[in-house]
């Protein structure tokens, strides 16, 4: 009887407790029991052994005892209970096709994958070949570039190293060097092949099997990532994978969550090894590097058919009994021999055979390319509930990345008047929905990968925005979308090219937001503004108006056809607004058009205070312009008072800048006066504070000159 790390059905926290001796309140608790012979509490992490006789639990490293030969024990006697009973009953082999030996070989029961008999069958069947899939192609063309255009569909064969960015060690590097660089003590997963089963052990012991002529079994290495030991300086992965990486590239060095390291495996196979047929967690792509030695893969292409026959295969409880590769119409087999590489694109489904002793290096990346099916393949996974231990780590997390980094991309795209291409197009809106899924699954689940900075259901709609404009602007015919393969590709890995883009954007901006000389129908916007608010919130004051000062307007008369740029010319006139078309007497109106005091000569303030003067003596409002009118006439701006002396007298006032006097409060107004504006937006009442449009506010500037009487 044995059991495992993953076989304890103790709560962590239970167990951290039962180590300590206390409760999670600080109340002291029970001794917690002791066992083997070191007398040592339970570990969840070692492998432990039951003896058969006393009962007593041992680890296996203090009775020396491997897990994976554990499962070859019938009955187990402990150092202790040894002495009386004798040593440990070994199970009897019956047969060489189930996994479990002990079956009797009755023939009623078919050949389970991993067996010997199954690897004698396998070399012995007959494939189409890998020629008809595989693109044998230089180290130099594999770039991120040409995959954007040409798409990555296919597996890809490179024979020589040049030109793909790919560092490894020479091929004379042997496992014992492995041991030297990544640490004896390593605890590594190792499969059975026989029993297509996993167990731990420590890379030591593994490479002691390794180097032994003499093997009982079966032991295949397949997972030891070495991306946080020595041997990751030795090893630089293809540059095409680098670049394309969504780890590499949008996973951000302050996250909460643990960086994924998947981009650096070393795989150690002795021969007949096998690996049943799979889809690489996330549905990631997949480069391998056979440093010495030869691996045969088994390839059947991703079609939606396959895909639904995977699933179900995988599902089904006698799915060891049935070789995949007979349930589709094609399986390619593709002989990988020294010194090759091979690139296999997401959702390739794939069995391995280590026809040899064989090293090789490998990596997962995840990317921009088939973002669909990559989340295909991990719903999938959530469906078959597959262990965490052979998932894609944090893969929703980094999606929540993805997105926010997408979106600024496609806002880029936009603003540079680039179509995004058509994969990107179709990622974002598989990515949309997968992100709306899991937060509704968020109610029922509380596990949750979102960042703590990124606001999901605001990325969700933005996205959705970029994507609604994308599919609304062929319609309008403004520009055509360009194809996959434009120059308007967005490449990953591009950092420095990213990184440009978003400089440019950052310098759009600051130049929008750059102050610029203001046009004539800018100065009327503004003035009417000020008039409208002075006329609803000024004080409470009547305009006291001399008759010896009435000043009257000429009368002009309207052109028959004006242009637009006249028809502004005259309304800037009529409210005494006419701006110099002079750029130096233009750009001094970026201040405040009101504050013309600012602008005046040291004579000109002096007449100012005289005026300021003569207005506390009289309170007429309209000496109270003389200052503003000496202001406006250095700005180049027609005076009201340099005009008074060829007024005519058949109006009774001239429309005065109100901006330096106090207008009359709504509730002083004459009868003629207009009623407030009304439209179907404020029905009847009046709009608020800057919610009129501006020909309202022009047609008010308009309506009050012709009144006769004018709030100054």
């Amino acid at each position: 009887v044995l059991i495992s790390a993953a076989a304890c059905t103790k709560p962590a926290c239970l167990c951290r407790a039962a180590q300590m001796g206390v409760w999670g309140d600080g109340r002291k608790m029970a001794a917690a029991p002791l066992y083997c012979v070191c007398r040592q509490p339970y570990d969840v992490s070692r492998f432990m052994i039951e003896c058969d006789i006393c009962k007593d639990w041992f680890h296996g490293s203090c009775v020396q005892v491997e897990e994976h030969h554990a499962v070859d024990i019938d009955v187990y006697h402990c150092p202790n209970c040894d002495v009386v009973q004798g040593p440990s009953l070994m199970k009897k082999r019956n047969n060489w096709h189930r996994h479990d030996y002990t079956e009797p070989d009755d023939g009623s029961k078919p050949v389970q994958a991993g067996t010997p008999v199954f690897i004698k069958e396998l070399q012995s069947r007959t494939f189409a070949s890998g020629e008809e899939i595989l693109m044998r192609m230089k180290g130099e063309v594999v770039t991120p570039r040409y995959l954007e255009r040409q798409g990555f569909h296919y597996p890809i064969v490179v024979t020589e190293m040049e030109g793909l960015g790919l560092k490894l060690p020479p091929p004379t590097f042997s496992v014992k060097d492995v041991e030297q660089y990544v640490g004896g003590n390593k605890v590594i997963d190792v499969i059975d092949v026989a029993r297509q089963a996993d167990s731990k052990m420590k890379l030591s012991e593994f490479i002691k099997y390794f180097t032994n002529p003499i093997r009982p079994k079966v032991l295949n290495l397949i997972s030891l990532e070495f991306s946080d030991t020595k041997m990751s300086e030795l090893v630089e992965v293809p540059d095409v994978a680098q670049k394309m990486s969504w780890v590499e590239n949008y996973w951000p060095d302050d996250s909460f969550f643990p960086k994924p390291f998947v981009q650096k495996y070393c795989l150690m196979g002795v021969k007949d090894s096998y690996t049943d047929f799979h889809i690489d967690f996330g549905g990631t792509s997949v480069w391998y590097h056979v440093l010495w030695g030869e691996k045969i893969f088994y390839l059947i292409k991703p079609t939606s058919a396959n895909l639904a026959l995977y699933e179900a295969w995988s599902s089904s409880p006698n799915q060891s009994e049935v070789f995949f590769g007979d349930k589709v119409d094609k399986c390619y087999k593709c002989v990988v021999p020294q010194g090759t590489t091979l690139l296999v694109p997401t959702g390739w489904i794939h069995a391995v055979l280590t026809s040899q002793d064989c090293m090789a290096f490998g990596g997962n990346f995840l990317h921009n390319l088939n973002i669909g099916m990559q989340l295909r393949c991990y719903e999938m996974e959530r469906r078959l509930k597959t262990p965490d231990l052979f998932k894609f780590p944090y893969f929703e997390a980094i999606c929540w990345y993805v997105a926010k980094n997408l979106l600024e991309t496609l806002k880029e795209l936009r603003e540079d008047n680039c179509p995004p291409p058509t994969y990107l197009v179709e990622g974002v809106k598989a990515l949309i929905s997968a992100l709306r899924t899991w937060l509704k699954r968020e109610v029922t689940e509380p596990t949750s990968e979102v960042p703590d900075h990124i606001r999901p259901n605001h990325l969700i709609k933005e996205l959705t925005k970029e994507i609604r404009y994308l599919e609304e602007e062929p319609v309008s015919g403004s520009k055509p979308v360009k194809s996959q393969g434009s120059g308007c590709g967005v490449a990953p890995g591009s950092n420095g090219s990213r990184r440009a883009r978003r400089a440019a954007r950052r310098l759009r901006e600051q130049q929008r937001q750059a102050p610029k000389v203001p046009s004539n129908l800018d100065i009327l916007e503004r003035h009417t503004r000020e008039v409208l608010r002075r006329l609803e919130v000024g004080p409470l004051e009547e305009v006291k108006v001399q008759s010896n000062q009435i000043l009257s307007a000429p009368r002009r008369e309207r052109p028959t056809s004006p242009s637009t740029e006249e028809a502004i010319q005259g309304m800037l006139s009529m409210a005494g607004l006419l701006c110099s078309s002079k750029p130096e007497k233009v750009a001094s109106s970026q201040e405040h058009w009101w504050s013309s005091s600012s602008h005046c000569s040291p004579l000109e303030q002096r007449e100012a205070a005289q005026h300021q003067h003569r207005l506390q003596g009289d309170k007429s409002p309209m000496d109270s312009q003389g200052n503003s009118s000496e202001a406006w006439d250095n700005q180049g701006l027609p005076s009201p008072l340099s005009r008074s002396h060829a007024s005519s007298p058949e109006t009774d006032y001239q429309y005065c800048d109100p901006s330096m006097s106090p207008p009359l409060h709504p509730s002083k107004r004459h009868a003629p006066n207009p009623p407030p504006i009304s439209n179907q937006a404020t029905k009847g009442k009046r709009p608020k504070k800057g919610m009129a449009t501006a020909k309202q506010r022009l047609g008010k500037i308009l309506k009050l000159n012709r009144h006769s009487r004018v709030f100054v």
